[in-house]
């Protein structure tokens, strides 16, 4: 029966890191993928409760994300470009058990790093709520885990894409330019009917022209922020060996990259339970509104709200969004403005 009752997903609940994954086979090993025999398998059992809808939603950039998908069997896919090359995951939770299998030049990278990946090096147990709405949605979703993706360019340049414009434009940007620039991604997710594809390499981005980005509706202000970061990518890379603060401060030492920014990548390529996003146009109201039904609180009131989660900010912001305990809506959503038809 409390199957029945889960709250359905929301715009909310998705910008706190919920998708949609299908729950497959109530039991047993599942099926293996249609296709070649996966060069990699790996097995994990993690400590505890895990929700893979939770833990690698915030890795996904729109439902047309080309490289995120999820499938009726229950499974999880991600395609990424890893330091040793392309390769494709995919993920199934069952029985208490993690099944992993990856294609492709990265695939045993990604492999090694899985356990990272669905939040072990994660520690929810330190997190202790503070607010009625808080603990209860922390009590709805004991699945919850940060992922640590260990990537950065693959957060930082989605990111990029997301200042200062509408989720859809963004989405759409990052859609357009992995289809045209990225290649297909390996095993048999690069050759389905809607096949995944793995974003550029930096050398790529770099050499894409600009109709290109102005075909996508990215701005020229975004599209050199990208530029910049993909001439230093190396160096933005080594980044995932430092502590989430230093490498916030290398990443904004490249123009155009802020403290919102840099922030939305440590969440995903550190697992940063502290790094909470500042900045932000919609999140200083709905953290307000659900701690203080202060549905006008800018950056400091936010921040002095969250201060009773001092290690654990980002943590509790995304139990916010994922309560769904948001003001009801004032003004016109933000318009859109697609530059490419100009």
């Amino acid at each position: 029966m409390a199957g029945r009752f889960a709250p359905r997903p929301t715009r909310t609940t998705v910008r706190g890191g919920h998708v949609g994954v299908p729950a497959g086979a109530a039991a047993g090993m599942p099926r293996q993928a249609a296709g070649p025999t996966p060069a990699r398998v790996r097995r994990w059992v993690p400590e505890g409760p895990l929700d893979l809808a939770l833990v690698l939603g915030p890795l996904r950039r729109g439902p047309g994300d080309p490289t995120f998908r999820t499938t009726p069997d229950g499974s999880v896919w991600r395609a990424a470009r890893t330091p040793a090359g392309p390769g494709t995951l995919r993920v199934r939770a069952y029985g208490g058990e993690v099944l992993g299998e990856a294609w492709g030049p990265g695939a045993q990278w990604l492999l090694e790093r899985l356990p990272r990946l669905l939040g072990a090096d994660d520690d929810p147990d330190a997190f202790v709520p503070r607010h009625r709405v808080v603990a209860l949605a922390r009590h709805r979703r004991p699945g919850l885990r940060l992922t640590r993706t260990g990537l950065v360019l693959e957060s930082l340049i989605p990111s990029v894409l997301e200042q200062k414009v509408t989720t859809d434009e963004a989405y759409r940007a990052w859609r357009l330019l992995v289809r045209r620039f990225g290649e297909p991604a390996p095993g048999p997710a690069g050759v389905s009917e809607r096949p995944m594809w793995v974003m550029p390499a930096a050398r790529t981005w770099a050499l894409i022209p600009s109709w290109e980005w102005h075909r996508a509706g990215v701005d020229d202000k975004r599209a050199s922020t990208i530029l910049r970061a993909v001439r230093v990518a190396a160096r933005l890379e080594q980044a995932v060996g430092m502590p989430a603060a230093e490498a916030r401060a290398r990443l904004e030492v490249v123009p155009g990259i802020g403290p919102w920014t840099s922030a939305e990548v440590v969440q995903r390529s550190h697992g940063a339970a502290d790094a909470v996003t500042v900045g932000d146009l919609h999140l200083p109201g709905i953290v307000g509104w659900a701690l203080a039904r202060n549905r006008n609180a800018d950056d400091a009131e936010m921040l002095r709200l969250l201060e009773p989660y001092a290690g654990q900010r980002h943590r509790a912001a995304r139990l916010i969004l994922l309560s769904g305990q948001v003001p009801a809506r004032r003004m016109p959503k933000m318009p859109r403005v697609d530059i490419g038809l100009l």
